[in-house]
């Protein structure tokens, strides 16, 4: 395929497309007999793959040094294994950072609630009052010895 194709098959740009392949995250693609790219649909798995260490952090020095393994082959397996290892270690110490960060926002979200939406939930907290049978609020008598403000 084309590098317009691939562009829109992956979702990354044709200047993209180079730039990786310059640098060595993409290998060369064949060329045509008009010198232009020609991809094999099979790079959408790695690029696809690129994308995800991309998203979830991971330095371009380290998906290089990914690349770089996996051109050499097989033999290279564990080394890229514990490099995914190191990376998905990180990838969730972040994601519980973020559950935390996550959390506070709910947090204060919730406290920003109307201020009906608190009384309903401060009222349905604790038990019903009983009301006088007149059905007026209870007085609550101050205790002996108390004066109100303004009597002498």
């Amino acid at each position: 395929m084309k590098i317009g194709e691939l562009a829109k098959r992956s979702g990354l740009s044709a200047h993209t497309i180079r730039y990786y392949e310059r640098i060595g995250l993409l290998p060369h693609a064949d060329r045509d007999r008009s010198g232009q790219r020609d991809y094999d649909a099979s790079i959408l798995t790695w690029i696809e793959f690129l994308d995800r260490l991309k998203t979830t952090g991971m330095p371009i020095r380290e998906m290089l040094r990914y690349a770089a393994l996996r051109e050499r082959g097989a033999d290279t397996e564990a080394e890229r294994g514990v490099l995914l290892e190191q990376h998905r270690e990180r990838v969730r110490a972040h994601v519980a950072k973020l559950q935390a960060c996550l959390l506070v926002l709910d947090t204060k979200i919730a406290g920003y609630a109307g201020k009906e939406q608190r009384m309903k939930d401060y009222d349905v907290s604790i038990p019903e009052r009983q009301r006088p049978e007149d059905g007026r609020p209870e007085q609550r008598r101050k205790p002996a010895g108390t004066r109100q403000a303004g009597a002498r």
